[in-house]
């Protein structure tokens, strides 16, 4: 399945802001920064790529629908697979 590039773009978008955060918590490491301020801003990381994962899959999930030819067109096994592998 291949996604469309014009639905991605929040996706792209969630993905570069989190590349700042991970920054961030580089420069806090570098820094000798407290332990909680660390870690809230990993979780806050973590959190962002997991939800842009999520909206990748649920876009091509959606795209195999509308493409195919509908829900028995669906690799069930493979979209429960993506889904897990961000669990």
């Amino acid at each position: 399945m291949e996604l469309d590039p014009t639905q991605m773009t929040p996706v792209i978008n969630r993905i570069k802001r989190a590349q700042g955060q991970l920054a961030g918590v580089l420069r806090l490491l570098e820094e000798g920064r407290d332990c909680e301020d660390v870690v809230t801003q990993l979780a806050a990381v973590s959190k962002a790529l997991d939800r842009a994962g999520f909206a990748i899959v649920a876009s091509g999930l959606q795209q195999c629908l509308a493409d195919g030819d509908g829900v028995d067109s669906v690799d069930v096994k493979k979209m429960e697979k993506l889904f897990l592998s961000l669990a």
